[in-house]
């Protein structure tokens, strides 16, 4: 480094330099650091009245770097970009400490900002209901058909995870005989945590259930529900594979998996004036916030039919 640098822009070149050439970081990872750290410089230069030195940059508190966290957000950086400059901020600092130039703990303690989850992708209803309704056919034989169509008219007809599916034995399953009634059937499933819940069972999704279950071969009570091709419990590999096929075969998105179903199942429970509580225990949601989520999927789609439909959203 030939000497402690003085000012914290020197500290920041000396900071590029050693990633560049000792580190041996890509061009672009250098440059886009590089602008980072200058920003960050350029704010303290604005919030402590004066271009910043080492000394500087060890007395600063977890307060100060909040306050450029605040501001960024404020700007309108995402989290994402926001946790890129913090990490290119203690990239720096951790480079100064193992030299001894300037060590401050403030830097480790600061909470990286955090990255919202992906709002859920649904399927259209038209789109959810072919897989429920059709995914037979691209089964090899009828009795993989019957079970292929009992699986995805369940993921979609109660809004189960695949894995809460493939748990369940055949105990589990409401009496067949009421697959054809109106009456209230439930399932008893185990959730995330092991956290039972009851998720009331549509006619269509008894059916199909009724259906398969024509074809499993060992009706005894703790036999898997849904059995793979050596009747062992079927492998979720294997369920996401058949949607995969029949995705491509009937030209469906990209996004037509089996925890879209579990979206699907919540979002057009939603807009069709669903209470949210409900949903949350239908799904078994610890936190009502995580079933919010489907708030924003329903908004967004209010808006776009909107823009689509309204004379004045051009």
């Amino acid at each position: 480094m030939g000497g402690k640098p003085v000012t914290a822009e020197e500290a920041r070149l000396a900071f590029l330099g050693w990633l560049a050439t000792e580190r041996r970081a890509a061009p672009l990872t250098v440059a886009a650091y590089g602008a980072d750290l200058a920003a960050f410089l350029g704010f303290l230069t604005r919030h402590l009245g004066a271009e910043p030195d080492l000394a500087a940059l060890a007395a600063l508190r977890q307060a100060d770097l909040r306050a450029w966290l605040a501001l960024q957000h404020e700007e309108g950086l995402s989290a994402a970009s926001r946790a890129r400059h913090l990490a290119a901020v203690r990239g720096l600092f951790r480079f100064l400490a193992r030299r001894g130039l300037a060590d401050n703990p403030a830097v480790r303690l600061i909470a990286t900002p955090r990255r919202r989850p992906p709002a859920p992708r649904a399927l259209s209803e038209p789109d959810a209901g072919a897989v429920a309704g059709e995914i037979g056919e691209a089964a090899r034989s009828e009795a993989l058909a019957a079970r292929d169509t009992a699986l995805f008219t369940l993921l979609y007809g109660c809004g189960l995870r695949i894995a809460e599916a493939l748990s369940l034995n055949l105990r589990d399953v409401p009496n067949s005989t009421e697959s054809s009634t109106e009456g209230s059937a439930t399932l008893r499933v185990r959730g995330k945590g092991g956290k039972e819940r009851l998720v009331p069972v549509l006619p269509a999704v008894r059916a199909a259930i009724a259906a398969w279950l024509r074809f499993h071969p060992d009706r005894a009570p703790d036999r898997p529900l849904f059995l793979g091709a050596r009747g062992e419990r079927l492998n979720p590999g294997v369920a996401q594979r058949a949607l995969r096929e029949f995705r491509r075969l009937r030209g469906l998105p990209e996004h037509a998996t089996p925890h879209a179903l579990r979206h699907s199942f919540a979002t057009h429970l939603l807009a069709a004036g669903a209470d949210l509580r409900a949903i949350q225990d239908l799904l078994g949601h610890a936190s009502l916030s995580t079933t919010q989520r489907y708030t924003a999927v329903d908004e967004t789609s209010l808006l776009a039919a909107w823009r689509a439909a309204h004379p004045r959203a051009g």
